[in-house]
């Protein structure tokens, strides 16, 4: 029987986040997208500037009996860098923000769990500032936005940045990658 779960992160840009995720046993689906401004149905193109509140995200649908949220979230927490505020590489802004969407207090107590494990063992030689957020709405992107690293593979971009994050998951979880 299955447990179908969702975990919603932010952790930089969603083609990067994506192709590390949807490359996991248990991981049945996972949506780009925005969550936590203050606009309804925004797109890429309004929050691209930063100012309307929304972080690019992604929203994974799980199995919890094959891959646990707390598995999910420290693969999060290693394919980015959750350290440095409203960026990731060279993407900067608010848009581009770490940040947890917990989807129940279960999620929130793990997420509160692991960042104290990982501070508390220096794990990232600086603080981690990943915002814990409660579960508010998620709007999807753009179709071309989903699966772009699967679908661009030689897209510029996604080769300096997306293929190294997936490859660096691969390796590291080899054990977890779908086969």
């Amino acid at each position: 029987m299955s447990n179908e779960q969702i975990a919603i992160f932010a952790g930089g840009c969603f083609w990067c986040t994506e192709p590390v995720f949807s490359q996991l046993k248990g991981v049945s689906k996972v949506v780009s997208g925005y969550i936590g401004g203050h606009m309804q149905h925004p797109t890429y193109k309004t929050i691209c500037n930063g100012d309307t509140g929304h972080a690019e995200a992604i929203q994974i649908t799980f199995d919890a009996n094959n891959i646990s949220f707390e598995t999910l979230l420290e693969i999060f927490f290693v394919s980015h860098d959750p350290t440095t505020p409203n960026r990731q590489g060279n993407d900067v802004g608010t848009q581009y923000r770490s940040a947890v969407f917990c989807q129940n207090d279960t999620q929130r107590d793990a997420v509160k769990k692991m960042i104290a494990k990982f501070n508390a063992a220096n794990v990232f030689n600086a603080p981690i500032v990943t915002q814990i957020n409660g579960a508010e709405t998620f709007y999807s992107a753009e179709d071309y936005h989903q699966y772009y690293f699967a679908n661009n593979p030689n897209q510029p971009y996604c080769l300096a940045v997306a293929a190294p994050k997936a490859a660096k998951i691969r390796a590291k979880y080899a054990a977890l990658i779908k086969s």
